[in-house]
């Protein structure tokens, strides 16, 4: 998929809303591609989120699945990075202790 500027920018957008919730953010890295291109099943895409906090790394991908919701690509970003964020809020109550670890 070539690079767009409008896909940048809601990217940015969601990274922004990150860092801005979770301050302790060290990097965030987005791929985007459409790894098949089939007629029938239409052309989806796979978003794949790589964050780095301090101390762990913690990666969200998203494949398009049975409901044909990521032929639109803005739907595909925001469900990856809905995913991220909740990942972050378990990854933060865990580091506080909020969260009762099993033995």
């Amino acid at each position: 998929m070539p690079r767009s500027p409008a896909v940048e920018a809601q990217v940015q957008r969601w990274v922004d809303r990150l860092e801005k919730s979770f301050g302790r953010l060290l990097r965030c890295e987005t791929w985007i591609e459409q790894p098949h291109q089939h007629n029938r099943k239409g052309k989806t895409f796979r978003v794949r989120v790589e964050l780095a906090v301090p101390g762990d790394t913690l990666v969200v991908s998203r494949d398009a699945g049975e409901d044909h919701a990521h032929e639109n690509v803005y739907v595909a970003i925001s469900d990856a990075f809905r995913a991220a964020r909740r990942q972050l809020q378990t990854h933060v109550s865990m580091q506080r202790g909020e969260v009762k670890l099993h033995a």
